[in-house]
């Protein structure tokens, strides 16, 4: 299972210069797992950096793999992550949601660099 975080969603929608390595866990929707975190993270730049249509087509295309919403249980796990690791509340709610499905987190965002159960790509 595979989680790509906001950064990732955004760098390939963009296609910008660390796009190629998001393409294969974006492409692989049964084993693609989406935080609803992640969609309003994206939505929101999406339509503040182009436009209502585009941030809707983001959406739509995220929303084609397995969408998992915040229950209790990844609350409770986000925020011990979020004191343990010093991350902020939704970099923590995506993580949360990856160790709950035992997927892998990939990521362009240095908050998760090192972290075990991380793909990270250093930002271009």
């Amino acid at each position: 299972m595979n989680v790509v975080d906001s950064s990732g969603w955004l760098e390939y929608f963009s296609d910008g210069p660390n796009a190629s390595h998001f393409q294969m866990p974006l492409s692989d929707l049964p084993q693609l797992i989406v935080p609803t975190i992640t969609i309003y993270e994206v939505f929101k730049v999406l339509l503040r950096e182009k436009d209502e249509v585009a941030a809707l087509q983001g959406v739509a295309a995220m929303q084609s793999a397995t969408v998992v919403d915040l229950t209790s249980s990844i609350s409770l796990s986000a925020a011990a992550i979020s004191l343990k690791h010093s991350l902020p509340m939704a970099d923590s709610i995506i993580m949360a949601t990856a160790k709950s499905h035992k997927a892998i987190l990939w990521t362009q965002d240095a908050d998760f660099e090192g972290m075990v159960g991380v793909k990270y790509f250093a930002k271009t």
